[in-house]
């Protein structure tokens, strides 16, 4: 299986406990995670906009393809072994529905991680210690 690199939105706490559970279940090394809110990313060099990236979760497969949404979740849970959640986010018939939940959570993310950011990312640091 190819490696995936991913770029999420560091200063969303939801989207770092995602980012540091997947990293913890990485024992192929499948994933790279890169946080595009850092300093030291270059969107011009990846051809990835800092709007576009800043409005969707993206990765992208060593041969250049891109892929978006709820499609970057099923590629990584994939390659961390959660196949069944890989292949229930991958089915056609879902994709509206999972598709529109995506992209409200993502436009309101910031709001939500206010809510429940910090004691989501605290459980997954802690459990991550434990495990």
């Amino acid at each position: 299986m190819s490696p995936l690199t991913l770029y999420y939105d560091g200063r969303c706490p939801l989207c770092q406990a995602e980012m540091l559970y997947l990293q913890h279940r990485d024992r192929l090394g499948l994933l790279n995670c890169v946080d595009i809110t850092q300093n030291d990313f270059d969107a011009h060099a990846t051809g990835l906009s800092c709007e576009r990236a800043m409005a969707s979760i993206h990765g992208r497969l060593p041969n250049g393809d891109w892929v978006t949404g709820v499609a970057v979740f099923a590629a990584a849970y994939e390659r961390v072994g959660l196949r069944r959640m890989a292949w229930l986010l991958s089915r056609p018939s879902l994709q509206p529905v999972l598709g529109w939940g995506y992209a409200r959570f993502a436009r309101h993310r910031y709001t939500l991680s206010r809510w429940f950011g910090p004691s989501v990312l605290r459980f997954v640091r802690r459990w991550l210690i434990r495990a």
